[in-house]
C-alpha cells in the first residue's frame, strides 16, 4: 500500500512542479494558488505515505536509501510549505518542488520493499536523530535554493540585462534575508542532530565519536556552516558571499547524506541511507 501512495505522491509533486513553472511563465494569481493547493495535497499524500509505511515496516522508515530520500523530500516539503506562509516566492516554489520530484523519483529507482530493522538501528534515537538530521538538511536547501536565485538575480542586474525572469525574482534583499533565516534555524538543528547520534553512538557502539566517515563529512559540514553563521554575525557576511557559502554547503551536505554511504564503507553504511 505504501508503494502505491508513493508513486501517487510522486505523481502530485510532478504536477506541483508543472504547475509552479506554468504560474511563474504566466505571472496569474490562480495559477499561484492552484500550484500552493496542489503542493498541499501532495505532502498529506506522502504523510499518510510515511505513516503507513510506518506500521507496514514496524519502525521509522529512514532505514534505507528509498526511506531515506522520500523522507527527505517530505522534510523539504514542508519546511518550504512553511516558509512560503509568509514569503510568497513563486520561482522558489518552482525551483524547490523540482528538487523534491527529483529526490522522489531517484527515490522510486530503489528498492521500495521493507526489510528487518538492523539490530544497531533499533532505538527510539532512530527517529530523533534522523529527524533533526533531515529537518536541517532541509533548511539548509532552501537556503542553496535562495543562493542560487541570489547569484542569478545579481548576475542579471549588474549587467543590465533584464530578462523576463528578473521580474519574477524576488530582491536581493529577500533572498539574502532568506538566506540568513534558513541558516539560524538549520544550524540549531544540524547541531542537535549530530550531538543526538552521538549519543546514540555511545549507546550503540560505546563510543561518542569514531571518526566514521559519515561522522567525519558531518562534522566538516558543520563546521562549514558554523564558519558562515559566524561570518554573518561577526563579520557582516551577506549578499554574494553569503550565496557561495550557502552553495557550497549544500553540495558538503549532499555529499555527507548520499556520497559517503554510497562511496565510502563505514558504520553508517550497511544498507542504510540513514543518519
Amino acid at each position: 500500500m505504501s508503494i502505491l501512495l508513493y508513486k501517487v505522491a510522486l505523481l502530485l509533486y510532478a504536477a506541483v512542479t508543472l504547475l509552479s513553472l506554468v504560474a511563474v511563465v504566466r505571472n496569474r494569481k490562480d495559477d499561484r494558488s492552484r500550484s500552493r493547493l496542489f503542493l498541499l495535497i501532495a505532502f498529506g499524500v506522502h504523510t499518510i505515505t510515511l505513516i503507513v509505511r510506518y506500521f507496514e515496516a514496524g519502525y521509522t522508515p529512514v532505514t534505507n536509501l528509498h526511506e531515506s530520500l522520500s523522507f527527505f523530500a517530505w522534510a523539504l516539503a514542508g519546511v518550504f510549505m512553511l516558509i512560503d506562509l509568509q514569503m510568497r516566492m513563486q520561482v522558489m516554489a518552482a525551483v524547490t518542488s523540482t528538487i523534491v520530484t527529483v529526490f522522489m523519483l531517484f527515490g522510486s529507482l530503489m528498492p521500495m520493499h521493507t526489510q528487518d530493522l538492523n539490530p544497531a538501528l533499533d532505538s527510539f534515537w532512530l527517529p530523533i536523530h534522523v529527524g533533526l538530521a533531515f529537518l536541517g538538511n532541509a533548511v539548509f536547501t532552501v537556503a542553496f535554493v535562495a543562493a542560487i536565485l541570489y547569484l542569478i538575480q545579481e548576475r542579471m542586474l549588474k549587467s543590465k540585462k533584464f530578462s523576463a525572469l528578473h521580474y519574477r525574482l524576488p530582491s536581493l534583499e529577500t533572498l539574502d534575508r532568506v538566506n540568513y533565516r534558513c541558516l539560524k534555524f538549520g544550524f540549531p538543528l544540524m547541531t542537535m542532530g549530530i550531538i543526538s547520534g552521538a549519543v546514540w553512538a555511545e549507546s550503540a557502539w560505546g563510543t561518542y565519536w569514531s571518526w566514521d566517515p559519515k561522522e567525519s563529512w558531518a562534522l566538516i559540514t558543520w563546521f562549514l556552516y558554523a564558519a558562515l553563521l559566524h561570518g554573518r554575525l561577526t563579520v557582516g557576511w551577506r549578499g554574494r558571499r553569503a550565496a557561495i557559502f550557502a552553495i557550497i554547503g549544500f553540495f558538503f551536505l549532499l555529499f555527507t547524506f548520499l556520497g559517503v554511504n554510497l562511496l565510502l564503507p563505514g558504520l553508517h553504511s550497511y544498507s542504510s541511507m540513514a543518519g
